[in-house]
């Protein structure tokens, strides 16, 4: 449909510069070393997060219809962020939509970012908006929540630092979560996209 077209194809170079820059500071803000601010830090309405997730999800509608694939969309504002979230549409979709989700995840980040790019060019402010597919994140989660865990045992037990492989921001602020919970360990990121990685060690 014509919306995915003009979406990417209006954007202009300083356009893409600055959401670029804003996305690149988002990355390290949702991924490692803030944390625990508030999501809704910019200040904006509810109504203007949901209507962030309305462009996103216009966007992610068209290259649906681009690709033939089926899948009902959900707008949400979910803890003070903007959320959008493609389900299987009850036909037997599922597999098909696995391939917005690509190995690991890497082709939902894409998608993210082109998400954001669709809201940054209609809005002219950058988006912490989450794009989800077919209940990937929330599965991820899981496995790294139990990944997580594991390394902080290692620490314990050993006394010395782990360093996981690299990750995602997404992936890596879900591992941040999890250790900063618990007792005696302790993390912090290393290394540059897209090699950045966590190093658990123990509590100073």
């Amino acid at each position: 449909m014509s919306f995915v077209t003009d979406t990417t194809s209006d954007l202009g170079a300083e356009d893409l510069d600055e959401q670029t820059a804003a996305a690149s500071t988002e990355s390290e803000t949702e991924g490692d070393e803030e944390s625990s601010a508030s999501a809704n830090g910019s200040g904006r309405s509810s109504a203007d997060l949901f209507r962030e997730s309305e462009i996103a999800a216009d966007y992610v509608e068209g290259l649906l219809d681009i690709l033939d694939y089926d899948g009902d969309i959900d707008e949400l504002v979910v803890s003070g962020r903007p959320v959008v979230e493609v389900v299987e549409g009850g036909d037997g979709s599922g597999k098909r939509l696995q391939a917005l989700v690509g190995q690991r995840g890497a082709t939902l980040e894409a998608l993210q970012e082109l998400s954001r790019l669709a809201v940054f060019r209609q809005t002219g402010s950058p988006s912490r908006l989450l794009l989800d597919v077919g209940g990937y994140r929330a599965l991820r989660r899981k496995e790294l929540g139990a990944i997580a865990k594991n390394a902080a045992e290692k620490v314990k037990e050993y006394g010395e630092a782990v360093r996981l492989e690299p990750m995602s921001a997404f992936e890596r602020k879900c591992v941040h979560d999890v250790i900063n919970a618990l007792p005696g360990v302790e993390s912090e990121s290393e290394g540059v996209e897209p090699s950045r990685r966590i190093v658990v060690r123990p509590t100073a």
